[in-house]
């Protein structure tokens, strides 16, 4: 079949790779505009971009998908079906209409669970045991289309939403490669989603990845690790904002260990602080306008007082 690809961050990368290497024909890409990135705020363009060029795909980037020009150019490329990954942008009625057999979203939850812009932070933070994929043809709800196919992927008791991502993206291009086959063949029979079970994963903001010290320890673990890498989990120390990766859920230091939420113990083997229901071990942190570095280094140089501690937060969320 005759493909638009639609994608722009790298999450969408093995899923364009995996497109190009089969029997389809990807005639055009479409993605985001470049975008201002770094701390020179130089614009780069995205990575589905940069793959479309360097395989000499056409590239459509047009600020808006409302556009009257990009409308034409894909009309005239006319193609079969239009697979969709992290594109970042609504696609209007009259672009759904181009593609005789419409526009396929691979989506990073088992559907109708999770839908939105960040069901795999979600799904973290939550505590899922189980996520997975979906495919489904697009209208022009959120997310609430009919199910081509699935695929299910155990949430590792140590993930990250980075790593869990990175996971599905790649097993996800293959589902993504079935459900397109399935689409030429006419095999494919598409499932009405259903009404139960239906949740909703908005995007994760900066204030969502501020750690709770009064949440218990299990939260506090899956909130940092739901917010890693982006948008990153923090907290405060003695008024600047300290970044946190992943900790450990552990029984605490060998000698007396935090007593209240948020209180800081250190020794020379690490960093422990003091949640809801007990201690969690600091991994790497990242003071303001330093590298991230193992929490005991860190301490080593702060020199945190007895009973000092981090911000408690007693806000809910």
């Amino acid at each position: 079949m005759r493909l638009v690809f639609a994608g722009t961050p790298e999450v969408a990368v093995p899923s364009l790779h995996a497109l190009l290497a089969s029997s389809h024909e990807v005639v055009a890409v479409l993605t985001r505009p470049d975008a201002p990135v770094g701390r020179g705020r130089s614009r780069q363009p995205s990575p589905v971009r940069s793959v479309a060029e360097h395989a000499g795909v056409p590239v459509l980037a047009p600020t808006s998908a409302r556009d009257p020009e990009f409308l034409e150019r894909l009309r005239e490329l006319a193609p079969d079906a239009g697979p969709v990954v992290a594109y970042g942008n609504l696609l209007p009625r009259a672009v759904l209409a181009v593609p005789r057999h419409g526009w396929v979203n691979l989506h990073f939850s088992l559907l109708p669970a999770w839908r939105g812009a960040a069901p795999v932070q979600h799904a973290v933070l939550a505590g899922d045991d189980v996520t997975g994929a979906s495919t489904f043809l697009i209208e022009e709800a959120m997310d609430t289309g009919p199910l081509l196919g699935t695929m299910t992927e155990r949430v590792r008791p140590d993930d990250t939403a980075g790593a869990l991502l990175t996971r599905l993206a790649t097993a996800g291009a293959d589902l993504l490669v079935a459900s397109l086959d399935a689409l030429e063949s006419g095999t494919a029979q598409p499932v009405p989603q259903g009404s139960d079970g239906v949740s909703y994963a908005p995007k994760v903001t900066v204030e969502d990845a501020r750690v709770r010290w009064s949440d218990p320890a299990l939260a506090v673990d899956r909130r940092i690790r739901a917010s890693t890498p982006a948008p990153g989990a923090w907290t405060t120390f003695r008024g600047e904002r300290l970044k946190l990766g992943p900790v450990r859920q552990t029984q605490g230091p060998a000698g007396p260990g935090p007593s209240s939420p948020g209180e800081l113990v250190a020794d020379r083997t690490g960093v422990w602080v003091g949640t809801g229901t007990g201690p969690v071990q600091l991994g790497e942190v990242q003071p303001p306008g330093k590298r991230a570095m193992p929490a005991a280094d860190w301490a080593r140089g702060a020199r945190p007082s007895p009973g000092e501690r981090l911000e408690l937060d007693t806000c809910g969320g």
